[in-house]
């Protein structure tokens, strides 16, 4: 029996980075897309490099979607590519634009001319709901985005839900809301406050500087959730889903339970500094994954207090190796 043949973007990310190895455990063949640069990492999939396949393309470029569908000829796409910080949207908003947002059109567009019959899942985002209408947020709560990686993720959501629609693609979107793990980038904050604990705890930083400690988010675990993704893309008919805990917790809460995990009293050693809050906050994310848990038999396994201790061991341990 021929494996199935999945293409993912972004898969030196977080989230590409779990789904290949989920999908290897499935039996994909597993291939990435890699945009052309000097400064690629590949530190997330270095231990399962030599089972999948690399090829470049990039998301500003259409021709190269279009060739690389054409030779690989994947039954499954997967969109993870992204300029996905919320704080960078803010200084290259039209950058943001052109890969978060027209990157989807392309690849869409892409799979519209080369084979109709490939499965697409487009990533999206809680930061669409933004100033939030109702709580929690499910999939009929309207959109409201609070800053441009926001916007462009409402556009790349519903380009999704018009090519759906328009040209009976199967593509269907997973608004996700945060879902962390040790290879989360250093930017984020859990990460950031999961490595300034480690740090702290061994005397390698005094302070942790942030912004909004009130802020709410949902998190939960990436490995969780790129199942999620898997799941979507296997029912018979397109959809979209929430994809979230639907419990929420503070900045405090995550700083407190980082800094109980090494033993120390984050308010020892917070300080809220103006330069990390955002132009236009978000406060309250919540989602409500009722429809996912329904349809696709699918909740959240890890606990927030299961996540934030994870996340400070690996910290500990890179410190150990000298990383």
């Amino acid at each position: 029996m021929t494996p199935k043949r999945a293409l993912i973007t972004g898969i030196t990310g977080q989230d590409g980075s779990y789904l290949a190895e989920f999908l290897l455990e499935k039996g994909y063949e597993v291939i990435g897309m890699i945009r052309r640069s000097s400064t690629i990492t590949f530190e997330r999939i270095h231990h399962i490099q030599d089972r999948i396949t690399l090829v470049p393309g990039d998301l500003l470029d259409q021709v190269s979607l279009i060739d690389i569908l054409s030779k690989i000829r994947p039954s499954e796409v997967y969109n993870l590519a992204a300029q996905s910080f919320v704080q960078t949207s803010w200084g290259q908003p039209v950058f943001t634009g052109e890969v978060t947002a027209l990157g989807v059109t392309r690849l869409l567009d892409a799979i519209r001319l080369v084979d109709p019959d490939i499965r697409f899942y487009q990533a999206s985002s809680s930061e669409m709901f933004g100033k939030v209408r109702e709580v929690p947020q499910s999939e009929l709560t309207p959109f409201y985005p609070r800053s441009p990686y926001g916007v462009a993720k409402v556009y790349g959501h519903w380009i999704t839900v018009n090519y759906r629609e328009s040209y009976n693609l199967y593509a269907t979107s997973g608004i996700c809301f945060n879902h962390e793990s040790p290879r989360r980038g250093h930017e984020f904050i859990t990460r950031k406050v999961a490595r300034a604990a480690a740090r702290i705890k061994r005397g390698l930083d005094k302070e942790l500087r942030l912004g909004n400690l009130d802020a709410q988010r949902d998190w939960g675990y990436a490995y969780d959730y790129v199942q999620a993704m898997w799941l979507m893309l296997q029912q018979d008919t397109p959809d979209d889903y929430v994809i979230a805990s639907g419990r929420t917790h503070t900045v405090e809460r995550l700083c407190e339970l980082a800094f109980q995990a090494v033993g120390l009293n984050y308010r020892e050693y917070i300080v809220q500094d103006p330069q990390f809050m955002r132009p236009a906050e978000v406060d309250l994310l919540v989602g409500d994954p009722g429809k996912a848990k329904r349809q696709l038999g699918w909740e959240a396994q890890t606990t927030f207090e299961e996540l934030v201790q994870l996340m400070v061991e690996a910290e500990l341990n890179i410190l150990s190796n000298g990383k």
